[in-house]
């Protein structure tokens, strides 16, 4: 699939006249129409509901966008839950899952009355302790090594340090039905960034077996499954996205199979997505300031790795488009780098582009999740500004960039 940038050059240069490269900067209409196409392929489901990731891109104008297409927060911190509230998403819009959780983040999602997803066994006594047990709980379910019905593709969930294994999620469900708890859920998330349908599919069907299970073992009803999020986006242009379409079909049909022949239904399907959701509609823009040869050819842009750290971190693809160059032939090759003290400050290596010269504008794409989140001020670099497109063509700063006051405000000179 081709690449494409949601504004012309001439909008891009008249946007740059006004906020200086480098920034990440959103597509609205675009996220809002890709959110609702994933309600949509779960609209046979009672009251699904999709908890976007905070972590993914946590910013409160975003999070109102969403909340406005009837989405609620996924929060993993005491941040992320004030940004959630500060964004109007309280209650049981927010599912609050954490790991190695501190007390304030459990007060704080009791406050709220966020659903509490604990993901170890041990955090019953804790959580009791320090917050007290909540009217509905929910728990973290860590398969262990996945062999069988074409969960294989799903990874190595044993090598993970997230959730329960099987034995103790029985003893978990047990023990806070012993408590008293009536409201039960449950969740897992064993997939990154996937794009095979069926491993979605494969999911499901694990929890609906596990649920069958839990709730003729231990007498307790659920009212909901969290199937956690990981629906991968296609970073390269040969790549297809998810067809959520045969997700959700292919979730139907285990749905009625298991759950609603085992006289289970209704149970509520939600799913906690964040790189699909906003990944493929953000934009990482940057000026070349420096082209350098010696062993090989550099591009050197005024963004660097504390703007996008995926392709250092993980080594990830990223398209990037020269603007104004998109159609000249690739015929020259580059590593593209940032300014960090750092060799793997690269957003390219060995990248064929169009001759790039100093002064052009490049555009990385996909860098809508897991970007701007991710950023940092090592070599005293600061966090660029946020920009959201709004649907009408206006351009407006959600995330002013820092300052070097900002970078000194908390030291002691």
């Amino acid at each position: 699939m081709e690449k494409k940038i949601p504004l012309s050059e001439a909008q891009l240069r008249e946007v740059i006249k006004k906020f200086p490269t480098p920034f990440h900067i959103y597509d609205e209409a675009a996220i809002r129409q890709n959110v609702r196409n994933l309600i949509s392929a779960f609209s046979w489901a009672p009251a699904f509901k999709e908890y976007f990731a905070v972590k993914a891109t946590p910013n409160p104008t975003l999070l109102k966008v969403l909340k406005e297409e009837g989405v609620g927060a996924d929060c993993s911190s005491l941040a992320e839950l004030i940004l959630a509230e500060r964004s109007g998403i309280v209650g049981e819009e927010i599912m609050f899952s954490s790991n190695d959780t501190p007390a304030e983040d459990f007060i704080k999602a009791r406050q709220l009355g966020a659903i509490i997803n604990l993901d170890d066994i041990s955090h019953i006594d804790f959580l009791e302790k320090q917050a007290g047990i909540p009217e509905v709980i929910s728990f973290r379910y860590n398969p262990g090594p996945l062999m069988a019905s074409g969960n294989t593709i799903i990874g190595f969930p044993e090598d993970a340090k997230y959730g329960l294994t099987r034995q103790q999620i029985h003893s978990a469900y047990r023990i806070m039905r012993d408590k008293g708890v009536k409201r039960f859920g449950i969740h897992t998330m064993v997939i990154s960034n996937e794009l095979n349908s069926d491993s979605f599919v494969g999911t499901a069907n694990m929890m609906f077996d596990l649920i069958i299970e839990l709730s003729q073992e231990l007498g307790i009803s659920f009212e909901f499954v969290n199937l956690g999020g990981g629906i991968g986006i296609p970073y390269k242009p040969e790549q297809q996205p998810v067809d959520l379409a045969r997700v959700g079909q292919g979730i139907k049909q285990a749905y009625e199979e298991k759950i609603v022949a085992n006289g289970l239904h209704p149970l509520r399907i939600a799913m906690e997505c964040g790189r699909m959701i906003t990944g493929p509609y953000g934009y990482l823009v940057s000026t070349v300031l420096h082209k350098k040869a010696i062993y090989k050819n550099y591009v050197g842009l005024d963004a660097c790795m504390a703007n996008l750290m995926r392709p250092a971190l993980y080594g990830s693809y990223h398209h990037i488009s020269v603007v104004g160059k998109e159609h000249l032939p690739c015929d020259h090759v580059y590593d593209v780098t940032g300014s960090l003290c750092e060799n793997n400050d690269k957003f390219a290596i060995d990248r064929a582009l169009p001759a790039i010269d100093i002064g052009d504008i490049i555009v990385i794409h996909d860098a809508g999740a897991h970007g701007f989140a991710m950023g940092f001020n090592y070599n005293g670099k600061l966090r660029s500004a946020e920009l959201l497109l709004k649907p009408d063509g206006k351009v407006e700063m959600i995330r002013r960039a820092e300052t070097i006051d900002d970078y000194l405000a908390t030291l002691n000179i």
